[in-house]
């Protein structure tokens, strides 16, 4: 006769009908059900429906398993899980025939269903390098399985989403005789796409580490060689393609989001504005200027500088335009010539996602004069401007950091610093400015106190 073991966790909507539906099964003389310490009535509901229920200590599929295979009385086993109602009618006749033939060791079930992206993403393409001899499985993820527990009970059982290829895996090396039978339609839930990242980090983890730790014989250098440059591949061919289906908006800060400039609020505050306008006057080279500038807020405290921040005024509806652009898909960021502490406060104020400026250093709480410029503002081969120092190199970062194509890319500014990058952007903008060049560069010129018109260009 037949043991059904169902590991379970929070089920207490559908427990009670897969129970009933395998006790109904004229092989089945036991149904176990092992509570991954549900915090709902999963527990009460299975053993009120008929099931044997015990408790697994320890969180985790693997885990359950193994405690549900301890505990049955029989050495046909099939494992299903507890959240699918309903099963197609002969699902455990169809698994647990194999076996009672005495036909297979093992069997593993498939069905047709709604999705399987993991399956064929990462699953099949690594099992084809692997382990050949697996490839021909159509769900090599299937938590649909029958075997004999004398077999199960040689398996160390991984305890999270590699625990059903785990179990695959180590049955072919067993030299187990394994059968796969199609047990029909099952309407089984999509993981979220949040998950997916995880579940396939560990199923591939699985794969490899049977491979490579337990079994190094029936893997070689080479076999590694072509996953490392598949890998490398597919990420580079995704980025690309991705790409097209993410956007960006880019803000200046100075005279954009906030009514004014922060260095000029400090030359106010702090009594240097006389000296600031010579520097301007006198040093055209951006990099020595930014630099020199820095000098003048030595000794001043990160409090001091985040106060004359906090006075001054953001555009009033900025934050409701990100928000607006957040909705149709877009990532925020702010790039400007200002200094990180001040424009990752202003990011914070307005939602924005990330924020790239020069560098203030700071002792004991106390700025140093020193200013250090990051490397994403240099050019590099890749840069599509002349410049060595300019924002557009700090566009192109942010494109690749976040896998975003230059042309869906809207950059805002409004002074002479910010013309190669809005010039360079897929929709460049000027904001409230003076410098008819930028005008000129620019695909939209907004003149009122307002994001609004921005709408238009998403």
């Amino acid at each position: 006769m037949v043991t059904v073991i169902i590991p379970v966790l929070n089920e207490a909507q559908t427990i009670a009908n897969v129970v009933r539906f395998c006790l109904k099964a004229p092989l089945v003389s036991e149904v176990i059900v092992v509570d991954d310490q549900s915090e709902d009535e999963t527990a009460v509901i299975a053993a009120e429906a008929g099931a044997i229920v015990i408790s697994s200590k320890v969180r985790g599929k693997g885990i359950s398993m193994k405690d549900g295979i301890r505990h049955a009385s029989n050495e046909w086993l099939v494992f299903l899980d507890g959240d699918i109602d309903p099963y197609p009618e002969n699902t455990i006749t169809d698994l647990a025939l194999p076996l009672v033939k005495d036909e297979a060791d093992f069997v593993k079930g498939c069905f047709a269903r709604n999705a399987g992206r993991v399956t064929e993403l990462v699953a099949k393409p690594l099992l084809t390098i692997l382990y050949p001899g697996l490839a021909s499985f159509s769900q090599p993820l299937s938590g649909m399985i029958a075997g004999k527990k004398s077999f199960f009970a040689k398996i160390e059982f991984f305890n999270d989403y590699g625990v059903d290829i785990g179990i695959l895996i180590d049955m072919y090396l067993m030299k187990a005789r394994i059968a796969e039978v199609n047990i029909g339609y099952i309407e089984n839930k999509s993981k979220p796409w949040e998950s997916l990242g995880k579940m396939s980090k560990e199923v591939s983890s699985a794969i490899i580490s049977k491979a490579q730790n337990l079994y190094p014989e029936t893997v070689n250098e080479e076999q590694f060689n072509s996953l490392e440059t598949i890998n490398r591949e597919m990420n580079k061919v995704l980025r690309e393609n991705l790409s097209m289906f993410h956007k960006l908006l880019v803000l200046d800060m100075d005279d954009t989001i906030l009514k004014g400039r922060f260095i000029d609020e400090c030359a106010k505050t702090f009594g240097f504005y006389a000296k600031l306008e010579d520097l301007r006057a006198a040093e055209k080279d951006p990099i020595i200027l930014t630099k020199r500038i820095g000098l003048l807020l030595k000794g001043r405290t990160i409090d001091e500088l985040l106060h004359v921040v906090s006075e001054m005024t953001i555009i009033g509806d900025v934050k409701e335009v990100i928000e607006a652009f957040r909705e149709k898909g877009y990532r925020i960021g702010i790039i400007s010539n200002s200094y990180t502490l001040i424009t990752n406060y202003i990011k914070q104020q307005i939602g924005a996602d990330f924020s790239l400026a020069n560098q203030l250093e700071f002792f004991n709480g106390k700025a140093t004069g020193e200013v250090n410029l990051p490397y994403y503002f240099f050019g590099s081969p890749e840069s599509i401007c002349g410049h060595s120092y300019c924002k557009t190199n700090a566009l192109q970062y942010a494109c690749e950091q976040y896998s975003v194509k230059l042309k869906n890319c809207i950059a805002m500014g409004d002074s002479r610093d910010d013309r190669c990058m809005v010039g360079h952007a897929g929709k460049g903008v000027s904001f409230r400015t003076q410098d008819e060049i930028l005008e000129t560069v620019a695909l939209k010129n907004i003149t009122e106190e307002s994001f609004q018109p921005l709408l238009s260009l998403a």
